[in-house]
């Protein structure tokens, strides 16, 4: 695939569709373009966030340990981010994201990643527009959970 063709990728990333191509570019070129077999990890519960992902063919699972084994929480289709939230936060990640499919990702550096936003303010709004949607549906399933007298288990933001 061609760097062009990875900036039109990016472009269908929410986070990233405002982005003027040149900023969009530079990122395609300083990403790994990885793939990853069906049932391959791109990322484990525990480790360290270096690198968020962007799902750019294929299908992933978020997968959470629990005492009766790993729970899927969630399934990231093509456009997708996942791992920023760690790097972010500069924390371990909080769930496994597997191939559910053969997977074709971008690999983006936590430094590449930093760098981008701090000098693109636009991303950074995007980026808290997002996880201001994922804490507005995590309580209103809370919400809902709790008013139905049931337990709750947070899902994970990786």
């Amino acid at each position: 695939m061609f760097l062009r063709d990875e900036v039109e990728m990016l472009k269908r990333v929410p986070i990233f569709s405002t982005i003027e191509p040149a900023k969009l570019k530079l990122l395609a070129f300083a990403s790994d373009r990885k793939h990853y077999r069906a049932g391959t990890a791109l990322c484990h519960q525990g480790d360290h966030g270096d690198a968020a992902f962007v799902i750019l063919t294929g299908t992933a699972e978020i997968l959470v340990h629990s005492p009766n084994g790993d729970v899927k929480v969630a399934e990231v289709q093509p456009n997708s981010i996942v791992g920023e939230i760690s790097i972010l936060c500069d924390t371990l990640r909080t769930a496994t994201v597997r191939a559910s499919t053969d997977v074709e990702a971008l690999r983006i550096s936590k430094d590449h990643f930093l760098n981008l936003i701090s000098d693109t303010p636009r991303i950074a709004l995007s980026v808290m527009r997002v996880l201001a949607d994922r804490l507005a549906k995590t309580t209103s399933e809370l919400t809902e959970t709790r008013a139905r007298g049931g337990e709750y288990e947070l899902q994970p933001d990786i």
